[in-house]
């Protein structure tokens, strides 16, 4: 057995919770962008803690923080085994935070998956991301907030739901699904769709001299991405390399 150990944050989604005062599903982004990443070895999460800072020790915000992370490892099948709480005044402003996490998994050594064995003629397959998961909000706020004049409490038509809800929808969650495949299947390469989109994700997964071929209008994207592409008037090579573009993790297989 070998362990599999990933950290990692949410990034300046905080600043979407913090303008909603909003704060049950940060928890679940912290625990989802650390699980993901381990999952991609093909190992399976035994325990996540998370640690969290804030200018002012608020305790019901700081519960709602921590039900979200233990609500997230539920969905991960993860124990949530302790965690830090660091008031740190004249650091923080009173009413902000921040949380990261750190998760350590175990798999077979002759089963971890480092993409060695790709070769040309294997497929892709994309699992459905939930929106935008963790990454890309700085410049979501820029061009929601900045140049488009947005609120987080304006409705967008197209979404059916306020732009702050839609921001907030939390980071999907993939270890039931892909470790029943990793149990059960041949998967040469998995990659967890996080920042660099799939320009800086995808190429890390597969061995030099091979290139990814991604037919993208099988992807089914969702209606953010159209609206912040032509509110911000982005390319598609920038969306690309910025967000999951639908795709929240992808795994490489043999063609049989």
């Amino acid at each position: 057995p070998v362990l599999v150990s990933g950290t990692d944050g949410v990034g300046t989604k905080l600043r979407i919770a913090f303008m909603m005062d909003k704060h049950h599903t940060i928890g679940e982004d912290c625990v989802a962008m650390c699980v993901n990443d381990i999952l991609c070895q093909g190992a399976k999460p035994l325990f996540f803690l998370d640690y969290l800072a804030t200018g002012k020790l608020i305790p019901e915000r700081m519960a709602e923080v921590v039900k979200g992370v233990s609500n997230g490892c539920l969905k991960a099948g993860t124990a949530l085994i302790g965690g830090e709480t660091a008031e740190m005044p004249g650091f923080y402003k009173e009413d902000e935070y921040d949380i990261a996490g750190f998760a350590v998994g175990v798999v077979d050594k002759e089963m971890i998956i480092n993409g060695s064995n790709i070769q040309e003629g294997d497929y892709i397959l994309g699992l459905p991301s939930s929106g935008l998961h963790s990454n890309g909000y700085s410049l979501v706020r820029k061009i929601a907030f900045e140049r488009m004049g947005y609120r987080v409490d304006t409705y967008i038509k197209d979404l059916a739901c306020t732009l702050g809800e839609e921001l907030l929808k939390p980071t999907r969650i993939y270890t039931k699904p892909v470790y029943n495949l990793v149990k059960n299947y041949d998967i040469k390469g998995i990659c967890h769709i996080t920042g660099g989109g799939f320009y800086e994700n995808i190429p890390r997964t597969m061995p030099k001299g091979l290139t990814a071929n991604i037919d993208t209008n099988k992807i089914k994207k969702h209606k953010i991405f159209d609206l912040l592409q032509s509110w911000g008037n982005i390319s598609t090579d920038e969306m690309y390399s910025t967000f999951n573009m639908g795709i929240g993790m992808i795994l490489i297989i043999s063609e049989g």
